[in-house]
């Protein structure tokens, strides 16, 4: 096993992401404790020292389980990191209680890392609103020792991250990005890891296969990767290209089963970063894949001119490409939380208007529309 430092900290490159764990015929919250003790006993033996759990986990029961399964070993011989669940408003007046409660459920007198989680549009207001008292209520947990590590995990926009920055990053020792080689450029995430770079703020990775999207490509795409480098399995391909970034102290991994654990701990038996030629390779897949499946807007915003319901179509386009580019998923209704239902992609009259002045041609009245389909 690859390790990191970090505040003299010897931390495992891959970390067990618990949001993802094995689970019965129930659906999620039915987490299989037999198939987790085992994966745990697994990552344990090769070298995982860094698991990750959340309030939210497979309906609550992720810290319980994980809890009562590290319990079984020494403390010193993990890091358990879990987070404030800010992603739910009604939380933000519960800090202490919710905190209390997460010790108890994960069987810790203190937490090795902490997290505001999901900061996004949604909810920047509300973390930075000092009558709840979130920050400080975390600073003193963290200055009596209760948490060693303090940072944040960010979905959102470039802006709202320089937002949170300006407001606490003086003070957060580390932050969680939905990171990997398609979110590099699509995300915006080269600018944000620069932007955390001038906080001198490391990088802790979640999505790296983006929820498994990454694990396998087209045939035409994994035939350029295997040309390169024949013994690599394609989702290593991920690892590898962050890997390749400095700025990246800890890559947590989702892992269901006890293959993709084993395959994955393989993997980070070595630290193999890309050649420019490789980096170039995967950019070329990335272009191709987001061809396929985004609109190509260029946000030159010639449509807002001419939209008589003065919408915001290239933001409204950029949620659209994430949603469709996701197969769903809580990014764009998110997004869209924060934007008045009166400027929602339904709220388009399809005047055609804004497509008579696009430069790529794009049919925004049908995307709008296509859109407004998914979000039912």
């Amino acid at each position: 096993m690859v390790y990191n430092e970090f505040h003299g900290k010897q931390l495992s490159a891959l970390g067990l992401g618990c949001m993802r764990l094995p689970h019965g015929p129930k659906g999620d919250a039915d987490i299989d404790v037999a198939q987790v003790r085992e994966m745990i006993a697994c990552a344990m033996k090769q070298g995982i020292n860094y698991y990750d759990t959340a309030w939210g986990y497979h309906n609550g029961n992720s810290e319980t389980v994980i809890g009562e399964e590290l319990s079984k070993y020494p403390r010193d011989s993990y890091y358990l990191a879990t987070k404030f669940p800010g992603y739910d408003l009604s939380n933000m007046p519960k800090v202490r209680s919710i905190f209390e409660e997460q010790l108890r459920k994960c069987k810790v007198e203190y937490f090795d890392f902490y997290l505001f989680h999901n900061v996004c549009e949604m909810n920047i207001d509300a973390y930075l609103d000092p009558q709840y008292g979130i920050y400080d209520y975390l600073m003193e947990q963290k200055k009596n020792g209760r948490i060693r590590h303090l940072g944040f995990s960010c979905h959102g926009q470039y802006e709202v991250l320089k937002r949170f920055l300006e407001a606490y990053g003086s003070d957060m020792e580390f932050c969680q990005l939905q990171l990997n080689y398609l979110d590099w450029t699509f995300q915006d995430d080269e600018a944000k890891v620069g932007l955390l770079n001038e906080y001198h703020i490391p990088v802790w990775v979640m999505e790296p296969l983006r929820g498994g999207k990454l694990a396998s490509l087209e045939p035409a795409h994994e035939e350029k990767l295997k040309a390169l480098r024949p013994e690599e399995t394609i989702p290593a391909w991920a690892f590898r290209f962050l890997q390749s970034l400095p700025e990246v102290t800890m890559i947590l991994s989702g892992m269901s089963n006890m293959e993709q654990l084993t395959e994955n701990i393989q993997t980070f038996e070595t630290v193999r970063p890309l050649n420019k030629a490789e980096m170039d390779t995967l950019a070329e897949i990335v272009e191709a894949m987001l061809m396929k499946k985004t609109l190509p807007c260029t946000s030159c915003r010639y449509c807002t001119e001419y939209c008589p319901q003065k919408l915001d179509i290239p933001y409204l386009i950029s949620l659209y490409n994430e949603h469709t580019m996701s197969d769903g998923g809580f990014f764009a209704p998110m997004a869209l939380s924060k934007v008045d239902k009166d400027k929602w992609p339904n709220a388009c009259l399809h005047c055609r208007q804004c497509e008579k002045v696009c430069p790529q041609q794009i049919k925004i009245s049908e995307a709008m529309e296509d859109f407004s389909s998914k979000l039912l």
